[in-house]
């Protein structure tokens, strides 16, 4: 199996797997915005030469976009193998491809986020302890920070304190998200609409660099929703997923 790395000087004819459109639709220009201003940080993406998701995108931890403490570690954005591509082994080459390049530009192992429940958009635990990684740190409801360390020696990553039971201090719904996921693009405004079309509070927060991503509420920085100070879901809901979580937490409130 062949890779493409995409790069400042290939991306515009380079399909991004998780976004298979063309470069006009909203959330494949998001996403390749965002990529080519990672780059320069260490971004890293690569792709099976295949037309479909089959993908691992990572970056050296410093820059991640996750409130997390792991210096000189790698942080594994997303593995994505879906489809007729799945159970074929890529995970594994893609997962191997992290390493060896990770390895090289003298990394102390990897880091990446994820939960003790299988949720969406998070890379699945099962998966990660079967290739040897281990949780390292939690955070409320039920993330978990997990590593592979290169060396036993290691030191382990953490979360930033604030974000091991995440919190606000404003009413209503407060929507943080990031142009990580092309999925944000589209979806967002969508829900914009539905709360302004019902009447209810609605914000939205646009991290716009790692600066401000690292300062995030919560672990999941490409889309959190908080409900009256309590985190809701970080999956990225579709209109009619929203409506129907308004109408519970309008009927419990």
């Amino acid at each position: 199996m062949d890779y493409i790395q995409i790069t400042n000087e290939n991306i515009e004819k380079e399909h991004i797997c998780c976004a298979i459109s063309n470069n006009k639709d909203c959330q494949v220009m998001a996403k390749k915005a965002w990529m080519m201003e990672r780059f320069s940080d260490g971004l890293t993406f690569k792709k099976c030469d295949v037309r479909g998701k089959c993908f691992i995108e990572y970056i050296p931890a410093e820059k991640a976009w996750i409130p997390i403490e792991a210096e000189g570690y790698m942080y594994i954005d997303c593995l994505w193998v879906s489809g007729k591509f799945k159970g074929q082994g890529y995970s594994n080459l893609l997962l191997e491809e992290c390493i060896k390049d990770s390895k090289e530009r003298g990394k102390k192992g990897l880091v990446v986020l994820s939960s003790a429940k299988k949720k969406a958009f998070l890379s699945d635990k099962k998966y990660l302890s079967y290739k040897g990684f281990e949780v390292c740190d939690k955070a409320k409801p039920d993330y978990e920070l997990m590593y592979l360390p290169f060396e036993t020696s290691a030191e382990k990553p953490t979360f930033k304190d604030w974000v091991r039971e995440p919190h606000i201090e404003e009413d209503g719904f407060v929507l943080y998200y990031a142009s990580q996921c092309p999925f944000t693009a589209k979806y967002v405004p969508l829900l914009e609409q539905v709360a302004k079309n019902r009447e209810i509070p609605f914000r939205t927060i646009h991290f716009e660099t790692t600066e401000q991503a690292q300062k995030s509420p919560a672990p999941f920085t490409t889309f959190s929703l908080f409900y009256n100070g309590d985190f809701i879901t970080n999956e990225i809901l579709s209109e009619k997923k929203f409506e129907t979580l308004i109408l519970e937490l309008v009927k419990e409130s």
